[in-house]
């Protein structure tokens, strides 16, 4: 890809990820952007050409910094992270290297080279007291996790180069070799093998389609857009109405699905009662359009079934 005045040069960590590969779907889409896409070990995304891949471990400063004096970046997009809640709360040390060691690295080279970070967060950094927030709803983390992502935020807030904050809900998708598990995913699969399944209905989300949150992460990139914004799906639902939409839409017996509350689980960290975003600013200023959670859906069945005839075709 050719660069150009007019096209933006976007690294994007963690590109192995869902929101990653998304977000390369719709780079490949966009004659203004020229990708670098960069994570751990081999590329994973089935598309190899018109952009540029690089193997980087984040943890690794000095490769950090060459990647980046090499491919000089107009911005970063950050959406490399330890997710996993509780495996947080079991190794806080990671925790604390991937999630906010990392961010300062990359914070200090956005500023050294004049480069407009996009960073990803969560509505974990509420306690779920209050939901729906608005970007400027005080936080109070209830967990490790949610706590690394709000001392990332506040590095990033104290840094003079430009930057947005991105904060999402319960992302979910299909990535083409089924790597990355979701809500979505793992309650289709349960269900289609008869497994029962125990869900809490005292905790409240808005679910974000992982095409949805990688189209807010271009928009705040081409425009420029700096500041905090809340980026979620339409739909509030507990989550036991979650799992019972996803069985109603492919027709799975809900029977399987046993509500239960929260304390019920031995989870190492706990989680906020009822987050959920106000959306109003992403829509203004960024034009964030997000899709409701049927059509959603309708997005990750189209996908699931376009997998399975191509692995059938690649069978004979």
């Amino acid at each position: 890809m050719t660069s150009t005045q007019s096209t933006k040069r976007i690294l994007v960590t963690g590109s192995n990820g869902l929101l990653g590969q998304k977000i390369t779907d719709l780079a490949l889409l966009n004659d203004n952007v020229a990708l670098i896409a960069t994570s751990r070990g081999p590329n994973r995304h089935p598309e190899k050409n018109g952009y540029t891949y690089v193997d980087l471990d984040i943890l690794d400063g000095d490769r950090l910094r060459k990647v980046i004096t090499e491919h000089h970046p107009h911005t970063i997009i950050n959406t490399a992270a330890m997710t996993n809640v509780d495996a947080c709360e079991h190794d806080p040390e990671g925790c604390r290297k991937l999630n906010i060691d990392a961010v300062s690295s990359l914070v200090a080279l956005c500023e050294e080279f004049g480069i407009h970070l996009i960073h990803l967060s969560t509505d974990f950094i509420f306690d779920g007291k209050s939901g729906p927030y608005a970007e400027d709803a005080p936080p109070n983390p209830l967990s490790l996790y949610g706590q690394s992502k709000l001392d990332a935020e506040e590095i990033i807030r104290q840094s003079t180069c430009k930057w947005t904050i991105l904060r999402t809900i319960l992302v979910y998708g299909v990535v083409a070799d089924m790597s990355r598990s979701n809500i979505v995913l793992w309650a289709k699969g349960a269900l289609e093998k008869g497994q029962p399944l125990n869900v809490v209905d005292d905790q409240w989300r808005m679910p974000t389609l992982a095409e949805d949150l990688a189209q807010a992460c271009i928009l705040a990139a081409t425009k420029e857009a700096e500041g905090i914004f809340h980026i979620s799906g339409n739909d509030m639902f507990a989550i036991d109405e979650l799992v019972a939409a996803v069985a109603d839409f492919w027709k799975l017996d809900s029977s399987l699905i046993h509500r239960v509350s929260s304390s019920t689980l031995s989870q190492a960290a706990p989680r906020p009662a009822r987050t959920g975003f106000v959306l109003d600013k992403a829509r203004h200023i960024l034009g964030y359009k997000p899709r409701s959670f049927n059509e959603g859906l309708a997005i990750v069945d189209q996908q699931l079934l376009k997998k399975s005839q191509t692995d059938n075709a690649n069978k004979k």
